[in-house]
């Protein structure tokens, strides 16, 4: 058997104003396209086995609309819907592609737009379908980067990270073809001032290693519930973008000498399901309170010239109080039946494992996830839906913050995917 790869791209910018999602509280109707997004796929075919990984730089879609785009990839393939993995690189600065609960009843949070929304899937397949007619002979080749420097846990300092860059480097016609990079961090660098289309610092990743190889650069979005740029920018600007976009791409390309490539891959897909176990959400009035407390200690940290990264921390604690207040306020378990149960994709490609994760899962559980493995292992996460928020742990629910307060689920929810993940890599 040989390998044979393909991959393609398509441009998924909206042609008209839209409200920019990501940001809670502020109106951002764009006022133009710094640079294009994108719908991406990879293809990867190996004998009667393949498999075929896919992106698109938007915040998030449903989980309904996930199954639904990978049903018509599955047709037009005929490729087993568990080797399809569709994932978004949580940009801040595409347009609303998903309901999202925390920010129902928020104008900065609309009802997504169905004419782009199906914009966004049609473009998608012809990028699978155009990602398979290119495919040829090929090899291919894991490795990794280091991208300390570039993002990091975003609460604390000291906090919990993962620095690795999975790298899938792929050669056919004797030169490097595509590249897909795995690398958790949020793509937060644009802020809710910027009303400029982007895909924010994955764009220039992407651009500088288009630049030095002519090749297809695919870039995913790993773990990164709580890993952010927040503490490694001196600026929200599409300058410091590019900056921790070059620094990412010039780690990449340190990874890339002395490859060994393989042309005759295992290829294999499976998805498991896990009923995930939800909290126990406060009262309206409880949740009031807690609104209340964190605004106090926003304006504190405020009025005492905190540092930049703290009261952006703080304020950010502003929003999942607001969040656990509409959650309270909400019918839940309507919201928990369309994304429950969780899928959990895991796809082996040569001698290295891709899972797929849904929605925003915290570095902590990727990281026991990748000791825990039987094999190198990378995550991509927000893949195939999503989850209406974050998966964190027992500290940082403890802790209180933005991210437990947004969360539907225990922390035990965590491991629980983890183990899932575990489970379906045995033979």
């Amino acid at each position: 058997m040989t390998l044979v790869a393909g991959a393609a791209i398509r441009e998924i910018s909206p042609n008209q104003p839209m409200q920019l999602c990501g940001y809670p509280h502020v109106l951002r109707l764009s006022t133009g396209i710094h640079d294009p997004l994108l719908a991406a796929a990879l293809y990867l075919e190996n004998g009667s086995e393949a498999v075929l990984l896919g992106v698109l730089d938007l915040l998030m879609i449903n989980s309904d609309a996930a199954r639904r785009l990978r049903k018509r990839v599955s047709s037009a393939l005929r490729l087993p819907e568990e080797r399809i993995l569709i994932s978004c690189t949580h940009t801040h600065s595409a347009p609303v592609t998903a309901r999202y609960l925390p920010f129902i009843g928020d104008p900065a949070m609309p009802m997504p737009d169905a004419d782009y929304l199906q914009f966004c899937e049609d473009r998608f397949v012809e990028s699978a379908v155009a990602a398979r007619v290119d495919a040829r002979p090929a090899g291919l080749c894991w490795t990794t980067a280091d991208g300390t420097g570039v993002g990091g846990n975003r609460n604390s300092p000291e906090g919990p990270a993962d620095p690795e860059v999975g790298v899938l480097a792929i050669q056919a016609d004797g030169k490097l073809h595509s590249l897909a990079v795995i690398y958790g961090m949020h793509p937060t660098v644009l802020h809710e001032d910027s009303t400029l289309v982007s895909a924010d610092f994955p764009h220039f990743v992407r651009r500088d290693l288009q630049d030095r190889h002519g090749a297809r650069v695919l870039y995913f979005t790993g773990p990164c519930g709580n890993q952010s740029p927040r503490r490694h920018v001196a600026a929200q600007t599409f300058s410091e973008a590019e900056r921790l976009g070059r620094l990412l791409g010039s780690a990449v390309e340190a990874s890339l000498d002395d490859l060994q490539f393989d042309g005759n891959p295992v290829l294999s897909g499976r998805i498991t399901s896990v009923d995930l176990p939800w909290r126990k959400l406060p009262t309206v009035a409880e949740a009031q309170d807690l609104v209340a407390r964190r605004r106090e200690e926003y304006e504190r940290l405020k009025a005492a010239a905190a540092p930049r990264a703290d009261v952006r921390t703080a304020e950010v604690a502003v929003f999942g109080a607001e969040a656990t207040l509409r959650l309270a306020q909400c019918d839940v378990e309507a919201v928990l039946a369309s994304v429950l149960p969780a899928e959990v994709q895991v796809l082996r490609i040569g001698d290295s494992c891709v899972v797929g994760f849904p929605g925003e899962i915290f570095v902590e559980y990727a990281l026991d996830l990748k000791t825990r493995a039987p094999i190198r292992t990378f995550v991509i996460a927000f893949a195939n839906g999503e989850l209406q928020g974050y998966i964190v742990t027992a500290e940082a629910l403890a802790a209180g913050g933005y991210e437990a307060a947004s969360s539907l689920f225990v922390p035990a929810a965590g491991r629980m995917l983890v183990d899932a993940a575990l489970g379906a890599m045995e033979p």
